[in-house]
């Protein structure tokens, strides 16, 4: 099998037959052997061979459409990412076609399948939390089709990435809260199988050892990004016989529902159990007492991945030496961990 885009040439050359040939048969024209049809067509399909869809259509012409796939633009982060990416996009002349996969990898292979359809010329993903099967990018790749991930890293396809060291993140924010005198830190975490949820808890975990203290499991929740799931995680949490006094949460949704259960509770942030999020949305600032958040650089990263797209699409390979961006983080203090006596 090749690494380039599979042309009627390659399977032509393989089967020792003209081009001809190859195309009457793809085309179920007559006048071909039987079983030299059948070699022809096997063959086609075991090395996705694609005549006149997506590929084909990045050769012959360009759409100026560039596809994207996130899991939910119910959230501040995918929502705002998107305005960089249309920024550039718009800049170069180009379209964005936009998508949403609801975290389903069923709903991801459709959306990925009508895209390719509507014959955009590049696709940016951020991946779902259910995909762990990645055949369906690697079908694009060998199409030649250009493809960039975004926020949820994926060891499993070489493809350009644009990210954030998201162990560091945690670290940092997790050593504030250490900083503010806090000892039993919790972590309420997202989806324990995504690679960010996973390198975050690293970071977590990195602060605390570093301090001399043992990470206590029954101190990690998972749950998802709802606010409703996060209430509930944290009451279990201050039901412990041993309640958290720090508790870092990985996105500010998260971090919102903490401290509703909190103040229902009677608990007071931060003096008794000071938080932070992730993420520094807008209702961060707003909300009282704010909340001390992770800012990440949402639209920049949004530009960077149309911006590896686009030095792609004309022809830059570059970019493909160096195909990973990472890029800064800040830890934006309020008073939801700005304890007035540090104990």
């Amino acid at each position: 099998m090749t690494n380039h885009p599979v042309t009627i040439k390659d399977l032509a050359r393989h089967l020792n037959v003209s081009v001809a040939t190859v195309s009457r048969a793809l085309r179920n024209l007559p006048d071909i052997h039987p079983e030299t049809r059948k070699a022809i067509v096997d063959l086609a399909a075991a090395w996705d061979y694609q005549p006149n869809q997506l590929a084909t259509s990045l050769v012959k012409s360009r759409t100026r459409t560039i596809g994207v796939i996130v899991p939910n633009l119910g959230y501040y982060f995918f929502a705002t990412v998107i305005n960089g990416m249309e920024e550039v996009a718009h800049a170069a002349g180009y379209s964005v076609l936009l998508t949403q996969s609801k975290e389903s990898y069923e709903r991801e292979l459709t959306n990925l399948q009508d895209l390719a359809r509507g014959q955009v010329d590049g696709l940016i993903v951020s991946i779902s939390r259910e995909t762990s099967d990645y055949e369906h990018f690697r079908r694009l790749q060998r199409r030649g089709v250009p493809l960039v991930l975004f926020d949820r890293d994926c060891e499993a396809l070489d493809v350009p990435k644009v990210l954030i060291d998201n162990r560091a993140a945690a670290r940092q924010a997790a050593q504030h809260l250490l900083d503010n005198g806090c000892r039993r830190i919790a972590l309420l975490a997202g989806p324990g199988y995504l690679s960010l949820t996973v390198q975050r808890m690293l970071g977590y975990r990195d602060a605390i050892e570093s301090e001399g203290l043992s990470v206590e499991e029954s101190l990690i929740a998972y749950g998802d990004y709802s606010q409703d799931n996060a209430v509930e995680l944290t009451h279990r949490l201050m039901n412990l016989p041993q309640p958290p006094d720090g508790i870092l949460a990985l996105s500010d949704r998260i971090g919102v529902g903490a401290l509703i259960a909190l103040k229902v509770r009677g608990v007071h942030v931060p003096d008794e159990v000071a938080l932070v999020g992730f993420n520094n949305e807008p209702l961060s600032a707003l909300i009282t007492p704010g909340l001390t958040s992770v800012a990440q650089p949402i639209e920049e990263i949004g530009r960077e991945a149309a911006r590896l797209l686009l030095a792609q699409l004309a022809g830059n390979t570059t970019v493909l030496e160096n195909p990973v961006r990472v890029l800064p983080t800040q830890l934006i203090v309020r008073e939801s961990s700005r304890r007035s006596v540090v104990v």
